[in-house]
């Protein structure tokens, strides 16, 4: 029997906290390990109850969404942090990005869509399409950090072969793997294993953090 996805709910509102538990709990592979109202207790009970997925509300009074994200991919990296905003294309889904989420949904996705979204993150797996984080990064390039050490020459470049520093930047600028495959001349399943590599080569979680990575180290940057 395949052991059920770890959730933990994070939202100031106690209506929505219950709407997402009988979401949850009504799948036989989910398994609601617990509530936060704020971002310091969800910090707290991830901690103590290590869910797979946090799904995290984003505007919350004291420690803030985003905060809290921050703390959670640094202090427990095999928990990924879905986080809820109200546009696709603002700030908050961008800061959540770059605090290390493994994605982002609208608070009015339907439910299906957003159970689908919990397993794709569970499996490790990043919501988000790189096109979108791409121009999530574009429109708020001016927050990305500048200087001589954010050139393209971050030292964990140089771990990467010459063929996954390619695939990277056609990945930073929004392909899908076969896209990618089509543009490369390569096998699709090629493409996928050197993704495979590059990911823990350069200590990311998954595509969208790969997209964060390439635009904020310079090596790709805003048409």
């Amino acid at each position: 029997m395949t052991t059920p996805i770890k959730i933990l709910i994070v939202d100031d509102e106690q209506l929505l906290r219950l709407g997402f538990r009988m979401i949850f709990e009504a799948q036989s592979d989910l398994d609601v390990v617990g509530e936060a109202g704020d971002g310091t207790e969800a910090v707290r009970l991830t901690g103590q109850t290590r869910p797979d997925v946090v799904l995290m509300d984003i505007r919350m009074p004291g420690t803030t969404g985003i905060e809290a994200t921050e703390q959670i991919a640094s202090k427990y990296p095999h928990t990924r942090v879905l986080v809820l905003t109200t546009f696709d294309l603002d700030e908050y889904a961008f800061a959540a990005l770059r605090a290390g989420a493994s994605g982002f949904l609208l608070k009015n996705a339907e439910p299906a869509q957003l159970l689908a979204a919990i397993r794709t993150v569970a499996a490790g797996d990043a919501v988000v399409a790189p096109r979108v984080t791409r121009k999530l990064l574009e429109r708020f390039a001016g927050q990305l950090p500048a200087g001589p050490e954010n050139t393209g020459q971050d030292p964990r470049l140089l771990l990467l072969t010459g063929r996954e520093r390619e695939v990277l930047i056609e990945l930073a600028r929004g392909l899908s793997n076969a896209e990618i495959a089509q543009r490369m001349y390569l096998s699709e399943s090629t493409v996928k294993t050197h993704v495979g590599r590059i990911l823990p080569k350069l200590g990311l979680r998954d595509r969208a953090q790969a997209v964060v990575f390439a635009y904020e180290t310079r090596l790709v940057r805003p048409d």
